[in-house]
């Protein structure tokens, strides 16, 4: 089986994807698959390598137990499409900024694969946004991150804001979304009016308004800011959230219609 030789391969990529193990099989003359297929299958049965769903795969190091041993989800979301990107919740967790942990991990993609859980965890892809695609701008506001080895992509915390305005399913609930963006020290406001505007969608980009408009002090918003984002806002009153229509009070300025709960931070209900 020439063990050592695949060492190097694993010491580099913790995680992996079949077609990357491919790639380093090819570079050793070795193209078949049925010799990927024996190697998978070797270093599965001898606890050096987990599946974690078909096509990738976590590296266990030596005297560890396969079974316990601890699996970096965010690598995980970042690998199960070539373009995944971590963001909405899971974005803020990754930065240090989710007020409360939440059992799913949410990336975005242009193909995301199926749900899927591993172990404790459930995996949610969401496509990005179609004004997005229809612009190519599925990078804007991406970073790229150093995480044990592998290069991770993770939304900025500034498209952060606008996407878990914009889908608070993906996001934990309303309390989570402003308990969490409140822990946020900074946000380059520019980079938020453009990437709301850049969505399209009137109703985001009037919640962001909305949001930032009650955070004027915390972060610094200028009038110019809220301008833009007013120019784009619904012409007729929007709730703030329509999966979920319930009572509340007309903000003109916004045309949004806010839960009292929302509007008065009294968080005591579920949301």
């Amino acid at each position: 089986m020439a063990v050592v030789k695949h060492e190097a391969f694993f010491r580099r990529h913790s995680i992996f994807t079949g077609e990357e193990l491919a790639a380093h099989l090819a570079s050793r003359g070795n193209t078949g698959e049925r010799g990927q297929e024996a190697l998978l299958a070797y270093y599965t049965k001898t606890g050096r390598i987990i599946r974690v769903r078909g096509g990738l795969y976590a590296v266990v190091p030596p005297g560890s137990d396969p079974a316990s041993y601890p699996v970096d989800p965010f690598l995980i979301a970042s690998r199960l499409t070539k373009d995944a990107v971590v963001s909405h919740h899971t974005a803020l967790d990754f930065h240090g900024r989710a007020y409360s942990a939440w059992p799913s991990l949410v990336y975005s993609s242009s193909r995301p694969v199926r749900q899927f859980i591993f172990r404790s965890s459930v995996f949610r892809g969401t496509k990005f946004p179609e004004a997005l695609i229809r612009s190519a701008a599925e990078r804007f506001g991406v970073l790229t991150r150093d995480r044990s080895g592998l290069t991770l992509s993770v939304t900025s915390l500034e498209r952060t804001l606008v996407d878990v305005l914009d889908r608070p399913d993906l996001s934990g609930g309303w309390e989570e979304i402003w308990r969490s963006l409140e822990s946020v020290e900074f946000f380059d406001l520019d980079k938020v009016v453009e990437y709301a505007l850049l969505l399209g969608n009137a109703t985001t980009t009037a919640k962001t308004g909305f949001f930032l408009d009650q955070h004027r002090e915390v972060f610094s918003v200028e009038e110019y800011h809220l301008k833009a984002l007013r120019s784009r806002k619904p012409r007729q009153p929007h709730y703030l959230d329509r999966s979920k229509r319930r009572n509340g009070r007309l903000v003109a300025d916004w045309n949004l219609i806010i839960p009292r709960d929302i509007l008065e931070r009294s968080w005591g209900e579920v949301l």
